[in-house]
């Protein structure tokens, strides 16, 4: 990793880009290579299922009539501005810009989807039996990774400095 004098917004700039790009090459291909809620089976708990969600995470609010296109658009602006501000300001500690990037790519790599296309393209499903997790994608899975480093962290606390010998 970097020595912590080194690393800079662009540092972590350039990991969010990374999400965005994986994200969508991603969605391309399952676009491309998938029909419209065909589900493909990989492994027994795991398929790949091509669904277009026009609401948040897991499909909330995706019957809600048009309108939540154009709030998690601006939700996801918002967010993107926050978080940049904190990368700033936090761009020597990667406990939490590593996080905050994923997020950033992640917010991001969605947002685009919306805006492009007016809903988020999924295609992962794991399941087993009669439990299902909903689809989603790289993006939603950068979210909720990131997302949980930042509560880890926030629950280790402090990192403890080592005195000079």
């Amino acid at each position: 990793m970097h020595e912590p004098n080194r690393l800079t917004l662009r540092t972590w700039l350039g990991l969010a880009l990374a999400v965005i790009v994986v994200d969508h090459l991603t969605k391309f291909w399952a676009s491309s290579a998938l029909d419209y809620q065909e589900f493909v089976p990989v492994l027994p708990f795991f398929s790949l299922v091509l669904v277009h969600n026009t609401g948040a995470a897991f499909s909330f609010l995706a019957d809600a009539g048009g309108w939540q296109r154009w709030f998690f658009i601006a939700v996801g602006v918002i967010a993107t501005v926050i978080i940049v501000r904190l990368l700033k300001r936090h761009a020597r500690e990667p406990r939490l810009a590593v996080p905050l990037a994923l997020v950033l790519g992640g917010a991001l790599g969605n947002v685009i989807d919306r805006i492009v296309l007016g809903y988020v393209v999924d295609f992962l499903y794991f399941h087993y039996e009669s439990f299902a997790w909903p689809a989603f994608n790289i993006a939603d899975a950068a979210i909720s990774i990131g997302a949980v480093l930042l509560v880890w962290d926030s629950l280790r606390g402090k990192p403890t400095q080592k005195e000079p010998a």
